[in-house]
């Protein structure tokens, strides 16, 4: 969607120059409503990301992803690699949910929710304008030599990126190895050098992106980007500049009757240019590169406020909504994207629900078929394992025999007492026999063994089977 007969500005983007150099941008500071509501979410999102690994429910971490030590905490509760059919399907959802308001929305996640952006635009701009200044400062501060006043802002300013970037990475690291492991290394860092140079790299990386790196990973590396002209269509709302309103461009003069002169609203004055932190002009249509970050949205508004010109000229909408004048959201698309999301969250809720406190997992016991026990009874041995998914310590749990209700049973754990005690997190490894009556337990059959709390509630249940001989 363009106004422009000239598509040529699509062979190139605006962050390399024509001889393949980079092609620094410089976006002036946004200010505005919707800037205002970002600034907002930026600081309840990065203050959640930056306080969450030390957040700690029953002397446990709220959230931890260790990945190398197969633990995670999710909201406080712990999950095991037993539980992996959970992360994968919580996975799986979150990527329709993006997928479903990039159909609806386009790259509204990029410019409102992305870490890259938040980070960015949210954290270290905001350090880089408070020390070098905006736009126009930060480009006479690089083009001047290196005096004191430059060596000076800049020394300063990657010296606070750098330490940015040892938050962020000491965060990162508290989520996937464990806070308590974060603190007892900052203690005495030098005790474990494998450990601070993959620290020390990956602070540098971090430093390394946001420093110099910076809107190219929105534009080069982010595979999301790439996906944006698969997924949008006529009926995606996108930031969107109403080229029927603002052509044909030009700037306003003192006397000028714009109407008679067959102009529109845009007076060409480039701010929704200079404000884009990927260096595109909005104006020429619908680009891989917006991230929907609205910042040209806000600057034209001011224009327009100062002019006396309705707001809008840039705005959220689509294709169909600025040729025809209306917008329609629920497309035979987004109905079908919305189907399959509610199904996955639904089918993810519930699984989540019945996720038992205590995982019992019995498998027969290799090499042994039965034993012929005296009394003439049948002795079938297992391998059993209980898992402590509650975040709580089980006493006097039972492990008992639910099914066939009328099997006289006998059950040994580890050749002890039927008793066991389990403690937080913990997981245990049982030799659990089963003993019956001969004349109940001929050839294969299918029995379900459960696992009980001390005043008799069912945790968990397992079916196996059963095997004795065939007189």
């Amino acid at each position: 969607m363009s106004n422009q007969s000239n598509e040529s500005f699509r062979d190139s983007i605006g962050t390399i120059t024509k001889e393949g150099k980079r092609n620094w941008i410089y976006p002036k500071k946004p200010k505005g409503r919707f800037y205002t509501r970002r600034t907002v979410l930026s600081i309840i999102l990065l203050g959640l990301f930056f306080i969450g690994p030390w957040i700690k429910t029953n002397g446990e971490q709220y959230f931890l992803f260790d990945i190398l030590g197969r633990r995670f905490h999710i909201f406080g509760r712990p999950f095991y690699p037993q539980d992996f059919y959970l992360l994968a399907l919580g996975g799986v959802t979150t990527v329709v949910f993006i997928v479903l308001f990039t159909v609806i929305y386009g790259r509204i996640f990029c410019g409102w929710l992305c870490p890259q952006t938040l980070f960015l635009e949210m954290l270290f701009r905001k350090i880089e304008y408070a020390i070098e200044g905006d736009r126009p400062k930060q480009m006479k501060l690089d083009r001047m030599p290196w005096n004191a006043e430059k060596i000076r802002k800049k020394g300063l300013k990657w010296f606070v990126f750098y330490l940015v970037s040892i938050a962020i990475t000491t965060t990162m690291w508290a989520y996937v190895a464990g806070a308590d492991y974060v603190l007892e290394f900052w203690k005495n860092p030098f005790k474990h050098p494998q450990a601070l140079a993959i620290y020390i790299a990956f602070t540098t990386v971090f430093y390394f992106v946001y420093a110099w790196f910076r809107e190219q990973v929105c534009i080069i590396v982010c595979p999301y980007g790439r996906l944006q002209g698969v997924l949008t269509d006529e009926n995606t709302i996108l930031v969107t500049y109403d080229y029927k309103r603002g052509e044909k461009r030009g700037p306003m003069r003192k006397g000028q009757n714009r109407e008679e002169l067959g102009m529109g609203d845009c007076i060409d004055c480039k701010q929704c240019v200079h404000v884009c932190p990927t260096g595109i002009d909005i104006r020429n249509g619908t680009q891989m590169e917006c991230i929907n970050c609205t910042a040209c949205m806000d600057a034209c508004d001011a224009v327009m406020d100062s002019i006396g010109k309705p707001r809008g000229l840039i705005r959220y909408a689509s294709k169909v909504s600025i040729e025809q004048g209306t917008q329609k959201i629920f497309t035979p698309r987004v109905r079908f994207y919305t189907v399959i999301l509610t199904v996955l969250f639904s089918v993810l809720v519930a699984l989540f629900v019945m996720r038992p406190s205590v995982d019992l997992k019995v498998m027969r016991q290799r090499g042994v078929v039965y034993i012929e026990m005296p009394g003439d009874k049948i002795r079938n041995l297992y391998e059993a394992t209980l898992i402590n998914k509650s975040g709580k310590p089980y006493d006097n749990l039972q492990i008992k025999l639910i099914k066939p209700e009328d099997w006289q049973a006998e059950i040994e754990a580890s050749g002890e007492s039927e008793q066991i005690k389990l403690k937080k997190e913990d997981v245990q490894q049982l030799t659990l026999s089963i003993t019956v009556p001969r004349k109940e337990a001929q050839g294969k059959n299918e029995i379900v063994i459960g696992v009980f709390d001390k005043n008799g509630k069912k945790l968990d249940t397992y079916k196996t089977t059963f095997i004795g001989p065939v007189d």
